[in-house]
């Protein structure tokens, strides 16, 4: 496992600051366009959640921020980011899945597959897997919004971020998607979450 020095590390400091809030997590909502993933989806007759999850996991595993985990009072560098996404049952329940990343979009969409497999036929709640190296995630088709707030577990330096993605919605001949993200300040800034957004946008763009 590898750990940041963190006596070495320019964010020492917001680092410490921020550790010691009661609730140092900050979370902002941005519309993406997905226009073309969206009509991409429908022609390739595949999953629009699998396919802007993968590139919202190609963002996030390209800023190294947000690989860093609070362990104890060290910070631990993910070696990959995969998701816990929320997954829905025909009986209007959920369960949390653990979708392991691949670069290959195909064998994640495999891994989808399987823990959707996995999830439609069992009631279990938590996934087999109990890991810190992913994001907490959910779809929202119901409905778009403007703000979104996450459950708060109340854990000491939970460090692990949060997203969400709202029904989409049209805008000038465009198809947005709102996606929320909520993420520790300990570990990353209003810099970084911008990077993500315009990275995400990327390969949003690069994968219709």
């Amino acid at each position: 496992m590898k750990y940041l020095d963190i006596d070495t590390w320019n964010r020492k400091q917001h680092y410490q600051h921020f550790i010691n809030l009661e609730d140092p997590f900050f979370g902002v909502t941005v519309d993406v366009d997905v226009t073309g993933i969206f009509h991409k989806s429908k022609t390739e007759k595949k999953s629009f959640f699998v396919m802007y999850l993968y590139a919202c996991l190609k963002a996030l595993n390209s800023i190294e921020n947000f690989k860093y985990r609070i362990q104890e009072d060290k910070v631990f560098i993910c070696d990959a980011i995969h998701a816990s996404a929320t997954m829905a049952r025909k009986d209007h329940t959920f369960g949390f899945s653990f979708i392991h990343f691949s670069d290959d979009f195909n064998e994640f969409n495999e891994n989808y597959l399987k823990e959707k497999e996995r999830i439609l036929n069992s009631t279990d709640l938590f996934p087999p897997i109990k890991s810190d190296s992913c994001i907490y995630c959910s779809a929202l088709p119901w409905f778009s919004f403007t703000s979104q707030k996450e459950p708060v577990s109340g854990v000491k330096n939970e460090s692990i971020p949060k997203l969400s993605f709202g029904k989409t919605f049209k805008e000038n001949n465009k198809i947005m998607m709102p996606v929320a993200i909520s993420v520790n300040h300990a570990l990353v800034d209003g810099y970084h979450v911008g990077l993500f957004f315009e990275e995400y946008q990327k390969q949003l763009d690069k994968n219709t």
